[in-house]
């Protein structure tokens, strides 16, 4: 992000509460937040219970405090006390909650102040949670991030009290120099890949749907498509990274007996996640966004264009979204099959071209909440 170098108007110090820093969306955002901070000359707190990303944070110049605040137990309400305790001693200037309970235990904890040292309350909503007084806590923020037009529409049905100018749309972002635009077909990462796993070789197109291993993520309907698109005469294969995980070998098992009936086993690849998805995104000739579950924003959307590579994906939530400003040609009505298999074949027959640039950058998402913090802390 831009940081001037004569350092913030007003320097700020903002705690940031989550479950945990594991892995995933929110504590990427949280990550990159607090990064954002540190670079900007202002004091990056996190509350957490810790996790495989506490020395990147670290890292980054922000403090760590372990609290274990997104246990759901009633034991955890104990821990409303220690952030009271730590709300007073740190006194920060935004206190930002980016999942439900850490919100419930920051707001009350908030309220216990008094009420001239209070925090600014801020709140992300990141998901589109089943709606309810356990998750309005979200929408209860003096500034209410939205991670895209389809929570903010979201927020405004599931919670009408909530005032429209509370709102702000933040969406995630990429950093493009993390998914460089790569020439297509790419033969030389196709052939790497293909090394590396035979079943993905050959001279026909390569699918790829990036996803965790569960049922949500459309991994069936990926193999309903392949098969269709083999039918239709393409030596197609299907990469399925991430599908294989620890715990998930039923969920394994069950998609590898749907290939062998569809007779596409010898075609498809489950593997572990991958490291490199931006040497994925490069080997592949369509990318595949096909969530059961309307996503809040799409990631894999902005990465995979902003490396050059179409998507096809269901029209619906945020990834719907992203597909109808980015690429259009690549959404389809959600579930069926028949204009799935349709439309991929259009795709891989006359592939459109991505957008130039990408819209949807790191840097603009962290300079827009940094500018958020200004506006609230800012008398």
């Amino acid at each position: 992000m831009s940081t001037d170098s004569a350092g913030p108007a007003h320097r700020l110090t903002v705690l940031q509460l989550l479950p945990a820093l594991q892995s995933g969306g929110v504590e990427r955002s949280t990550l990159e937040i607090a990064a954002a901070l540190v670079a900007a000359g202002h004091r990056a707190i996190v509350v957490s219970a810790g996790g495989r990303l506490v020395p990147a944070l670290q890292a980054s110049g922000a403090q760590h405090i372990c609290l274990d605040i997104g246990r759901k137990s009633l034991a955890t309400l104990r821990h409303i006390r220690g952030v009271r305790a730590l709300l007073a001693a740190e006194r920060p200037d935004i206190v930002h909650a980016r999942s439900r309970l850490p919100a419930w235990l920051g707001w009350v904890a908030l309220k216990q102040l008094p009420a001239g040292t209070r925090p600014h309350w801020v709140t992300t909503v990141h998901g589109l949670n089943s709606p309810g007084r356990y998750s309005a806590i979200m929408a209860s923020g003096e500034r209410v991030v939205c991670v895209s037009d389809t929570v903010r529409r979201y927020v405004l049905a599931h919670y009408p009290r909530t005032d429209p100018a509370r709102l702000r749309v933040i969406p995630r972002g990429i950093d493009p120099t993390q998914f460089p635009r790569v020439r297509w077909p790419d033969g030389a990462m196709r052939a790497e890949l293909a090394e590396q796993i035979p079943a993905l070789g050959g001279e026909g197109p390569l699918l790829l749907l990036p996803g965790r291993g569960t049922r949500l993520k459309g991994h069936g309907d990926a193999l309903a498509l392949l098969a269709a698109v083999r039918a239709a005469g393409r030596d197609a294969r299907l990469w399925l990274p991430g599908a294989r995980e620890p715990g998930r070998e039923a969920y394994i098992s069950e998609l590898e007996a749907q290939a062998a009936q569809l007779g596409v086993a010898g075609a498809v690849a489950f593997t572990a996640p991958t490291s490199a998805i931006a040497r994925a995104y490069a080997a592949s000739d369509l990318v595949l966004q096909l969530s059961r579950k309307p996503e809040a924003f799409g990631r894999t959307v902005v990465e995979a264009l902003s490396v050059g590579r179409p998507v096809l994906g269901w029209a619906h939530g945020g990834v719907g979204e992203l597909l109808a400003e980015l690429l259009p040609r690549g959404a389809v009505p959600p579930f069926d099959l028949q204009a799935l298999a349709a439309t991929a074949l259009g795709l891989l027959d006359d592939p459109p071209t991505p957008p130039a640039t990408m819209p949807y950058t790191l840097s603009a998402m962290q300079d827009a909440t940094l500018s958020l913090y200004q506006e609230l802390a800012t008398p």
